[in-house]
């Protein structure tokens, strides 16, 4: 499967802390695509979909959630609650975000700009693509 933490660059005094993330360091695409979700509870789940090109980065800036993947054999769950880290999700990788802690805010870096096309909506279809790219 498709994905990775990544630790970003932490500079740190008594004025407090900053975090650096650079293309071709940390981040191995060009971001043409910046997001970010607040306002949801520990009730709310988002995601359930996959991308046949797209990659990202999630960034728990603030409070945290946890991510669920899975390339349709191998399923993984990561709790993401380091605004000094970072989960890389490559492509057809299906993701299910949840348990957002009231002051969670997730930034999504993307290496593409919004293409309905790119999304698989479906975990029936993901899967069938999953057994067509064996």
């Amino acid at each position: 499967m498709d994905i990775k933490k990544i630790e970003f660059q932490q500079h740190g005094d008594s004025r407090g802390m900053l975090v650096v993330a650079e293309y071709q360091k940390e981040i191995p695409f060009t971001v043409k695509r910046i997001y970010y979700i607040y306002g949801a509870d520990s009730e709310t789940r988002r995601g359930f979909h996959s991308h046949k090109n797209l990659q990202q980065i999630y960034i728990a800036i603030h409070g945290s959630c946890k991510v669920t993947l899975t390339d349709g054999k191998t399923t993984e769950t990561v709790c993401l609650d380091d605004a000094a880290s970072g989960l890389y999700i490559g492509h057809n990788v299906w993701r299910e975000i949840y348990d957002f802690s009231d002051d969670a805010v997730l930034l999504v870096l993307a290496s593409e700009p919004y293409s309905e096309d790119d999304y698989i909506r479906t975990y029936d279809q993901f899967i069938q693509t999953q057994t067509e790219n064996i």
